[in-house]
């Protein structure tokens, strides 16, 4: 390229890229408070204070650096003017005042947050109307149906429901419900802002959906919503509220709510309550009965002393809560000034008002309050439907109860009863005796019949066909042979065992381990099973133990087998394990477990179907408002217990129960049957369980006051003039006369034939199995004390028992089976109070296991099963 095409060099700091640079402020490089000349407008090299950091540049450019008087954004140094609609974070302040917003800014805010919420507010109450407070009188009735489709009972809804004026409502009820629940009910406009913020936050985070409502909140949900709690509700109940908080008398309000609100025993409204629980009118209410209405509205199904739906909700844990609150709600009506201290003094807790049950038993006589309260509380299970929500009514229920065969079971617990117990002429002995039986179809696991009691028109409320806390006795047996004969023994090689397997059966025979070393009672002595009678039966097979219930055999062979497997098998054909004993020692084979008579009828009924088992049912069929509910088929689906010829052998051995054991009564039935006796500790129950092919049926008899606190269970010793009495006495004969007319009529069907299963005995008197190599073998007799007998023949694993710090009957003297007495099903003995049974319903009965150790539970280290007593 030529010279002269090249451009003449510049001088330095010339040019028009240097003149702009020059123009553009720049921050100072030189040491700290050096001027370093900039071009600005009053000349070319005016100096400039030094900047710091970019943010500051960056900041004082937005901002500008001018000070004088008006000088805004725009004029304040050369940056551009700050065009944000809200100036927050503040472009005019320094640090963190940038974030402390102008008052005019706060003021802003609140006003259009005001201003939205008002706005949004009257939308809402514009867009809601005032509802009717008489829709929510208009509860239907429920209807139950026999199994044939005629009508059983109509109860529930508008039978139980009569609208009544604030007049008719005394002062005393008001004020337990206002100070209870609403303390600003009368200057509030309807709804509580704080009350309403905590509720919507705990449901928008998944919190609990309750708290917040004010009794006009609550009256709007009974009388106009419907009882989901989600935002839309709340929001739409919020709305109503506000506009009712300003259009209508506080009275009006306040009475709506105690004529809609739901005080349990079907009952709605204060009117309907008043006469449910004190058979008076509702303005004759004194004031403590007032405010145990007041405490009911907390929740009946939790704080109606009758008990309700689920394990936490016994009559027991119930009326300890009424108590509670009741207590509550007069201490409150004092704190808010609505009752004097002196008024208050007058109630102790002797003071808790009585109640009556005349209004609830209307239409539930005899067995048919029993068959509801089941039924129902399948259709609430089924369909996860309120208690509340059922006693609004509308619901058409087909039950599989069959009034033939319901009325056969009355008449033969009736008939029993008025033969055996003198209440009158022995009232030592024969009162309190309580009566439950449950009868199962063994094709499909429907339950026909039930004896709940002497009804809720004698004023017994208490489903004894449906409670747990009973222990079963002997009838538990056949689940630890079943157990043998399906799994094997540790010492059978993984194979099952015959009944013909032979075991020691000798009274007070030493129990071995699992590791084939004797069993400890708490003095650290060897534990000594005791049977019923001290005669030395030598080895006999497990067919002739069941026979006789021998106690010694069966509490070796659990060892042998292994809980868990007895567990295992208890549970497949039907049994709760809630109600299964947990514990790990000999009185477990021998009934300490306390499932309810339903249950047991339902699975003995899996060894009469040949190992299918069926869950219990009790309703077919539900129709709402027309509607047909979904999950109601009538047949479940079958399920595989065990191996067909395992329950086809139980049966075997069960059948010769009722030909030549403790079930002989039963043979006057006069067709194939199977059974089994159980009774327990100081006969304080007394079972029997048998089935013939086509219905499985259980009879319990126990003994304890339904007024008692604790439900403890008592000794029946001498109840009906029986020095004894057993499970083949009072149950069989029950059993017997029920089954003979619910198969009136009925071809004679026959069991399946047994086959030939599991390993026997090589020979008469010879262990049975015999033990594998790598098993220890049992202590020889040579080491045991000088009064053991000879070792059991099946040795057993295990670690040595401890006595857990808990157990309430850790007695030395019972556990060494050298006490005085005791009976086939070990130490059982134990306090009762109801609990729900499961599936087929949850009703609640009297007994129950006690709140300190479990009742029915064995008592000592092994249990203390010193059985003496035969079945």
């Amino acid at each position: 390229m030529s010279e002269h095409r090249r451009k003449p060099p510049q001088p330095e700091g010339g040019g028009r890229a240097s003149a702009r640079r020059a123009a553009q402020p720049r921050p100072g490089r030189g040491a700290a408070g050096r001027d370093v000349p900039t071009a600005s407008h009053s000349g070319p090299y005016a100096p400039q204070p030094a900047q710091g950091s970019r943010s500051e540049v960056r900041r004082a450019s937005q901002r500008g650096t001018g000070r004088g008087r008006g000088a805004g954004p725009a004029a304040r140094g050369t940056g551009r003017p700050d065009k944000r609609l809200i100036n927050y974070p503040r472009s005019d302040r320094d640090g963190w005042k940038r974030f402390v917003p102008s008052w005019k800014f706060v003021a802003g805010t609140a006003l259009g947050f005001f201003a939205v919420i008002t706005a949004g507010a009257g939308i809402g109450i514009a867009m809601v109307s005032t509802p009717d407070p008489n829709k929510a009188a208009q509860a239907q009735n429920n209807v139950f149906y026999w199994a044939d489709g005629t009508q059983m009972v109509a109860t529930g809804g508008s039978m139980n429901r009569q609208i009544v004026p604030i007049s008719s409502i005394p002062r005393s009820m008001r004020d337990a419900v206002i100070a209870a629940e609403n303390e600003s009910f009368e200057t509030d406009k309807g709804v509580d802002p704080m009350g309403v913020a905590r509720a919507v936050y705990n449901m928008a985070t998944g919190g609990s959906t309750q708290g917040g409502s004010t009794i006009t909140q609550q009256y709007v949900k009974n009388t106009y919503l419907d009882s989901d709690q989600t935002l839309k509700r709340k929001a739409t109940e919020l709305f109503i509220a506000i506009r009712l908080g300003v259009s209508e008398e506080k009275d009006t309000v306040l009475a709506g709510y105690l004529n809609t609100a739901y005080y349990g025993r079907d009952a709605y409204g204060i009117q309907a309550a008043a006469r449910a629980y004190f058979g008076k009118d509702s303005q004759d209410l004194n004031p403590s009965e007032c405010a145990f209405l007041a405490a009911v509205l907390k929740g009946p199904n939790l704080y109606n002393p009758d008990g309700g739906i689920g394990a936490a909700a016994t009559p027991a844990l119930n009326e300890k809560r009424a108590r509670e609150r009741w207590s509550w709600v007069l201490d409150r009506e004092v704190e808010v000034g609505r009752m004097d201290k002196a008024a208050r003094a007058k109630f102790t807790d002797a003071d808790f008002p009585p109640r009556v049950e005349s209004e609830q038993a209307r239409g539930m006589t005899g067995q048919i309050g029993y068959l509801v309260d089941t039924a129902k509380a399948y259709v609430m299970k089924t369909k996860n439907i309120t208690p509340e929500q059922m006693a609004l009514g509308g619901y058409r229920i087909t039950t599989t109860f069959q009034k033939p065969k319901v009325d056969a079971l009355s008449k033969a617990v009736e008939d029993t009863r008025n033969g055996f117990i003198d209440e009158k002429g022995r009232p030592e002995t024969d009162t309190f005796v309580q009566f439950g039986a449950a009868s199962v179809d063994v094709k499909t696991g429907a339950l026909v019949a039930l004896y709940g009691g002497p009804g809720w028109d004698h004023k017994y409320f208490s489903n004894n066909a449906n409670t747990s806390g009973v222990p079963v006795g002997s009838t538990w047996k056949p689940y630890v042979l079943a157990a043998a004969m399906e799994y094997g023994t540790q010492n059978s090689k993984g194979k099952g065992i015959s009944a013909d397997s032979k075991y020691m059966a000798n009274d007070l025979t030493v129990i071995n381990n699992r590791e084939g070393r004797p069993l400890r009672d708490a003095s650290g002595a060897p534990f000594k099973q005791k049977n019923e009678s001290p005669t030395a039966f030598g080895y006999v097979t497990l067919n002739e133990a069941m026979e006789k219930s021998i106690n010694v055999p069966f509490a070796q062979l659990v060892f042998d087998v292994g809980h868990d497997k007895v567990r295992a098998v208890a549970k497949s054909t039907g049994i709760l394990e809630e109600s299964i004993n947990p514990n790990t020692d000999a009185s477990f084979a021998l009934g300490t477990s306390t499932p309810s008579a339903i249950r047991m009828a339902d699975s003995y009924a899996t060894f009469a179907a040949s190992g299918t088992h069926r869950e219990p049912f009790s309703v077919t069929r539900v129709e709402k408002d027309g509607e047909k509910l979904s999950g109601f088929e009538a047949a479940a689906k079958d399920q595989r217990a065990m191996d067909s010829a395992v329950a086809d052998n139980i049966t075997k051995v069960l059948e010769n129960v009722v030909e030549n054991g403790t079930g002989k009564k039963v043979k006057k039935l006069g067709r194939p049957a199977a059974g089994k006796t159980g009774t327990t500790d100081e006969n304080k129950s007394a079972w029997f369980v048998g089935y013939t092919p086509e219905l499985s049926t259980s009879v319990v008899l126990f003994r304890t006051d339904p007024n008692s606190a604790d439900k403890k269970l008592i000794s029946m010793k001498g109840v009906g003039d029986i020095p004894s009495l057993h499970g083949g006495d009072i149950p069989a004969e029950i059993w017997t006369e029920y089954m003979g007319e619910a198969l009136k009529g009925q071809p004679v069907k026959q069991f399946p034939e047994a086959e030939d299963i599991g390993v026997t005995a090589d020979s008469a008197g010879a262990p049975s199995p015999t033990p594998s190599a790598v098993v220890p073998p049992s202590p020889s007799p040579s080491t045991l004390p000088p009064s053991s007998p000879p070792p059991s023949p099946s040795p057993s694993k295990g670690g040595r028992p401890t006595c857990p710090p808990w157990k309430l009957y850790c007695d030395p003297d019972t556990t060494r089976g050298t006490g005085n007495g005791g009976t086939d099903s070990g130490n059982t003995a134990g306090n009762t109070s109801g609990t729900s049974t499961g599936v087929i319903g949850g009703s609640t009965g009297s007994p129950s296991p006690s709140q300190s150790g479990r009742p029915g539970r064995p008592g000592g280290i092994t249990g203390g099963v010193n059985n003496s007593t035969p079945e």
